[in-house]
């Protein structure tokens, strides 16, 4: 299996979104976003089935060894192998990468955010980052379209957290802000027991319309001339936002079940969002 391979098989299986908006861009693009995105797939899934916190500390640090021997020409993993001939070509950088692995590092420390501050720096690395990484391999002339890709990447994350609130319970984390769950009288414990109700869903509303503030955040920062290249990004914001859609309409019943979109939907409207930018 050629390095390539490994990490488009990584893509395809992890069923995401992500997924989907590749499939349209240039060869040479597809190739570095599928290994861009392999990487974080790679980190994302040490802090989620790696159980002793030793262990997954030892192999995140591995992998902040093996950016610098990307940087340094001599990656040793498939990833950074598939990644290494687009590095300089995209301006992909260290710094932005071992940005990503802070943020895995958190979910080892981090269960509970007292405030949106603090869950905001953590969005920031585990997705801000990858939005920014994501949008110079799109293509961009004006800097503004980094601010745009910092604050898709965000509402992304805002939009998982929703979506995950029940599965993240299962594995002894809450992502919402204790003091937004104190002002809507409720507490960490609820969620870990999956108590639902009408605070819950007031509460998720709340969120919901965060998670849309920076959606409109972001395309007010993106330039109108960079649009076309970001095309790619467009259409994961399409299918997150009718995914957010979904759960609103479904009136945020998120503790017990994973609500998502079809295969067959996400692809019709990435086709849509294709076609009509």
């Amino acid at each position: 299996m050629t390095p390539d391979e490994y990490c488009q098989q990584k893509a395809a299986q992890s069923g995401s979104s992500f997924y989907y908006s590749f499939l349209f861009l240039p060869p040479e693009r597809r190739r570095a976003i599928t290994a861009l995105y392999a990487f974080c797939r790679e980190v994302d899934d040490i802090v989620d089935e790696v159980h002793e916190t030793d262990i997954a500390r030892a192999k995140l640090a591995w992998w902040r060894t093996e950016v610098a021997n990307l940087f340094s020409g001599q990656p040793q993993h498939p990833v950074t192998k598939a990644l290494a001939p687009f590095a300089a070509t995209f301006g992909l950088d260290a710094g932005r990468m071992n940005e990503i692995i802070d943020g895995m590092e958190m979910d080892l420390t981090h269960r509970r955010y007292a405030d949106f501050e603090s869950l905001r720096l953590y969005c920031h690395r585990a997705a801000g980052v990858v939005g920014q990484l994501s949008a110079s391999i799109f293509g961009f002339r004006e800097p503004s379209t980094l601010e745009y890709a910092e604050n898709l990447g965000i509402a992304f994350q805002l939009t998982n957290i929703i979506r995950d609130v029940g599965e993240d319970a299962r594995r002894g984390r809450v992502y919402l802000p204790v003091d937004e769950l104190a002002s809507h009288g409720l507490t960490p414990e609820d969620i870990l027991q999956r108590r639902g109700g009408d605070a819950f869903r007031t509460m998720m509303a709340f969120q919901a319309q965060r998670a849309e503030s920076y959606y409109d955040l972001a395309f007010s920062k993106l330039a109108p001339g960079d649009k076309r290249d970001q095309r790619a990004g467009l259409i994961m914001a399409a299918i997150y936002r009718t995914l957010l859609d979904e759960i609103r309409r479904d009136n945020f019943d998120v503790l017990d079940r994973r609500i998502a979109l079809t295969p067959l939907r996400k692809l019709w409207i990435a086709w849509k969002t294709w076609v009509g930018t």
